[in-house]
């Protein structure tokens, strides 16, 4: 798209990733279903094997068709990347931008808070490959210097994290970084590129779990890694030589999700911002755990760098049984119970973020748990958790004496 850097990103999101002339006037570039890619000339063949890594280039349906290049490039352009490479899943993601820069005998520098499924890559298959993974507490901020090895490869981060949401100070730890000659890598699944551009504050490498908010309505799993052109063959060498592929139904519908992110991260995010108000004057919450508060303790970084909040975030409570807890859950009717989050209906999960922890302590007053804010009323939603907090105090009366005092919304540990 000509003058693209010169657009503003609900424009982009409009008009990125579609050329109607080049597919007979459709509006949205088609589905290429495809695994053979056949040439006129055997150099031809030859020719596009030699350039298969480069971007917009493929040989073969694994590597890529028009497709996957207009997602791709798409997501690249919103992010200010030179070019992303889309792959089957969120944690697919995140195993090509570990595995690009994994080398035996090197070490990962990775926050405590990070998504679980990316702590175990670190605790099983990179330990098999010899590297050395240290978590480190999300908020080390500058500090990060003093974990710094001579074979230190990565820095990840995670921010905010995804079940605590601890902002990490993303330009201190990068400056750290490139001191030392480090790479660095960032899941940027929650805010996506609309509330927040880590490639502008230094970082190397950005992923998301377009699973999420990019194809947001929860019936496709997508990933995709986003670089600047230094690290961009190296990440696509890595996703090829890995068999990576996203199918192209879900890259269709990760290219058509994003037509409507702007506007449905605004719902999501004002819907967050009516839950985490009304859940802050319940007297059976303890905490919140959301950075556009501003009595989070990330609220000042969050100001400082991102544009938005997304629609997930976490509370705990007072301490209250578990068959409280569950009764409290349970009946809620507007909100599911399942894995992931970014699509268009409102979810609620238990969490357990002290049993993944090593490096920091989760000690919460009670249960912790997380929501996801969907695109239904704000008002049928509060009442719907309102009907829950009911249920659970007939089950534990006692719940409700203490509450957040003097705004307070805090993260453990």
């Amino acid at each position: 798209m000509k003058k693209a850097a010169a657009r503003r990103p609900e424009t982009l999101l409009s008009h990125l990733g579609r050329d109607p002339a080049s597919h007979f006037g459709t509006v949205n570039t088609p589905v290429y279903h495809a695994s053979t890619l056949l040439h006129e000339t055997m150099e031809d063949f030859q020719e596009a094997g030699r350039h298969r890594m480069d971007k917009g280039k493929s040989s073969y349906g694994r590597t890529g068709t028009p497709t996957t290049f207009a997602f791709e490039d798409t997501v690249a352009t919103l992010e200010g990347g030179y070019g992303g490479v889309a792959v089957s899943s969120g944690l697919q993601a995140v195993a090509v931008a570990m595995m690009a820069f994994a080398e035996a005998g090197k070490h990962f520098l990775v926050p405590d808070s990070v998504y679980f499924p990316a702590r175990k890559i670190c605790h099983d298959l990179l330990r098999r490959l010899g590297v050395e993974t240290t978590f480190y507490d999300p908020t080390i901020g500058a500090g990060i210097a003093e974990l710094m090895r001579e074979n230190t490869a990565l820095v990840y981060m995670e921010s905010p994290g995804s079940l605590t949401f601890e902002v990490q100070d993303v330009p201190a730890i990068v400056a750290a970084a490139k001191a030392a000659g480090v790479v660095t890598v960032i899941d940027n699944t929650w805010a996506t590129p609309l509330y927040y551009r880590p490639l502008e504050h230094g970082v190397d490498v950005v992923l998301h779990a377009a699973t999420k908010y990019m194809v947001g309505h929860s019936d496709a799993m997508l990933g995709v890694v986003v670089s600047g052109e230094a690290h961009y063959e190296r990440l696509r060498r890595t996703s090829q030589y890995l068999g990576c592929a996203a199918a192209p139904d879900d890259v269709y519908l990760g290219l058509r999700g994003l037509r409507t992110l702007a506007v449905r991260l605004e719902r999501h995010q004002a819907n967050a911002l009516a839950l985490t108000g009304w859940l802050g004057r319940r007297p059976e919450v303890d905490r919140l755990l959301y950075p556009a508060l501003p009595g989070d303790p990330g609220h000042a970084l969050w100001k400082r760098d991102f544009t938005g909040a997304s629609g997930l975030f976490g509370f705990t409570l007072q301490p209250c049984s578990r068959e409280a807890v569950m009764a409290f859950i349970d009946g809620l009717e507007l909100y599911g119970i399942g894995a992931s989050w970014g699509g268009y209906e409102s979810l609620i999960l238990l969490t357990d973020p002290a049993s993944m922890r090593t490096a920091t302590r989760w000690e919460p007053a009670g249960p912790t748990l997380r929501i996801h804010a969907g695109l239904e009323h704000a008002d049928d939603l509060i009442a719907d958790l309102e009907a829950g907090f009911a249920r659970l105090a007939q089950l534990d009366p006692k719940i409700g004496g203490g509450g957040i005092h003097g705004g307070k919304s805090a993260h453990a540990g």
